[in-house]
C-alpha cells in the first residue's frame, strides 16, 4: 500500500480514536461510573421493586452496551494503528492476503478480508458463556421431573413455588387466569401432600371427635 494511502487509513483511525474517547467519557459523566443507586437518587431498589425503575434500567443498560461497543472498537482501533506501525496494515489476520481498499474504506479497522469474516461470523452466531450448557433451562441442575430415574422427589421447581407462596413482583394480571394475590404462582391449586381427593378420606374420618367409636 502506498505511503499516501496509509497516512490517510492512518489520520481517519486517530479520528474515530479520538470520536470513541468522547462517547466512553460522556456516557462515564452521564452517571454510568456511579453505582444504579446513587446515578438515579432512588433511595430503595430492592428486587421486588423493579417496575419502579424500569426506564432508568433500560437507558443504563443501553449506555452499558454502547460503552462496551466502544471499547470493542477502540481495541481494533489501536491494533489497526500498531500494524502501521510494523507496517503490516491491510493485510488478513486468518489468510494474510491484502483487503480489498474498500473494504477498508468503509471499516479502517477491519482485520480480516470479507470472506473470512463471513466465516467466523458464521461459526459464533451464538456467543453464550458455555455454563449456560447446564444451567439452561433454569432449575436444570435441580429440575428433576425428566431426568432418567424419573423422580419425583422436591426439587428446585418445587422450591421456588414454595417460596413464591409468599408473594412476588407479580400482579394477577402478570399470570393470566388468576383473580387473587394468593393464587400467584404455579400450580396454585395442587392438593399438596394427596395424589386424589380420595387419599383424604382417612384423613378426614380420624379427624373426627367420636374417631373409633360403634
Amino acid at each position: 500500500m502506498k505511503a499516501d494511502r496509509i497516512n490517510y487509513f492512518k489520520r481517519r483511525l486517530h479520528e474515530e480514536k479520538e470520536g470513541l474517547i468522547k462517547q466512553i467519557s460522556g456516557l462515564e459523566k452521564a452517571g454510568l461510573d456511579l453505582a444504579l443507586g446513587e446515578s438515579i437518587g432512588e433511595l430503595s431498589v430492592y428486587d421486588n421493586h423493579p417496575a419502579d425503575i424500569g426506564d432508568e434500567l433500560f437507558e443504563r443498560s443501553k449506555d452499558l452496551a454502547l460503552r462496551d461497543n466502544a471499547h470493542i472498537l477502540m481495541e481494533d482501533v489501536e491494533s489497526s494503528l500498531k500494524k502501521i506501525a510494523a507496517g503490516t496494515y491491510g493485510y488478513c489476520d486468518v489468510c494474510n492476503q491484502q483487503i480489498p481498499l474498500e473494504r477498508l474504506e468503509a471499516l479502517p479497522w477491519a482485520n480480516e478480508c470479507i470472506d473470512c469474516q463471513r466465516d467466523e461470523d458464521g461459526s459464533t452466531l451464538a456467543r453464550r458463556p458455555i455454563e449456560e450448557q447446564l444451567l439452561t433451562p433454569p432449575f436444570k441442575r435441580t429440575f428433576l421431573d425428566n431426568d432418567e430415574d424419573d423422580s419425583i422427589g422436591f426439587d428446585g421447581e418445587d422450591a421456588l413455588q414454595a417460596v413464591m407462596r409468599y408473594g412476588s413482583s407479580d400482579s394477577p394480571q402478570d399470570l393470566p387466569g388468576t383473580h387473587d394475590y394468593e393464587d400467584l404462582f404455579s400450580d396454585s391449586d395442587e392438593q399438596q401432600g394427596i395424589v386424589d381427593h380420595t387419599d383424604a378420606i382417612r384423613d378426614h374420618y380420624d379427624r373426627q371427635p367420636n374417631k373409633g367409636k360403634l
